[in-house]
């Protein structure tokens, strides 16, 4: 029993905290990501249309990075640890991270340590604020996906989207009109609802 106890307290010690994998990272690497990632990579909040959901459109996250070839995706995926590789029939592959645990517990971390320095500075700070909305469920009320919209607006100094910005808007009010509708109490008139009776000794009897 007592030939346990060392082996329980070493492997005790040695249990690798939440950041341990950033820290095996070397720093000629990770600052290669970086640089490539200010070049190459994007970070976006597609806004979809959405039918089946409470919310007519739904919030997406992605932190991603296309090359032609799968050699550096796959090993962002390995920096990373998280994140998808996949390719296009022309040649380009992509990684890419879309949820937003795996933002907030990986790629955020990382590039507080490796620094971005090119434009795409401001995107991720932008990208954050969003990623946080989303966490905490804001993305689900009008109020929060117009605050969204918002934020979003000059990332990727504004580049060309599916759905522009004043479409998104207009989307949102028609939605809460017929919500506003569908959700008003129904009520008859009030002779509708009842049957009246002779009057008898002055009463009004209602059946």
């Amino acid at each position: 029993m007592d030939s346990d106890k060392p082996t329980s307290a070493v492997n005790q010690q040695e249990r690798p905290t939440h950041l341990s994998w950033l820290d095996r990272i070397p720093d000629d690497l990770g600052h290669y990501v970086a640089g490539f990632v200010d070049g190459e990579g994007s970070f976006n909040v597609p806004i979809r249309r959405e039918r089946d959901r409470t919310m007519p459109l739904r919030v997406g996250l992605s932190f991603n990075v296309s090359q032609i070839g799968r050699e550096l995706p796959e090993l962002l995926q390995g920096v990373f640890g998280c994140g998808t590789v996949r390719g296009r029939r022309d040649g380009v592959v992509y990684f890419e991270v879309t949820k937003p645990d795996d933002l907030g517990e990986r790629v955020f971390p990382f590039f507080e340590r490796f620094e971005l320095r090119g434009p795409k500075v401001n995107d991720l700070a932008v990208f954050r604020r969003i990623t946080a909305l989303v966490q905490s469920g804001d993305h689900l009320s009008p109020a929060g996906l117009r605050r969204i919209v918002e934020l979003r607006s000059p990332m990727n100094r504004g580049g060309k989207r599916r759905r522009t910005d004043e479409e998104i808007g207009v989307l949102l009010e028609e939605w809460e009109s017929s919500e506003a509708i569908r959700k008003a109490p129904w009520s008859k008139p009030r002779d509708e609802d009842m049957v009246h009776a002779p009057w008898r000794h002055g009463e009004l009897h209602e059946l």
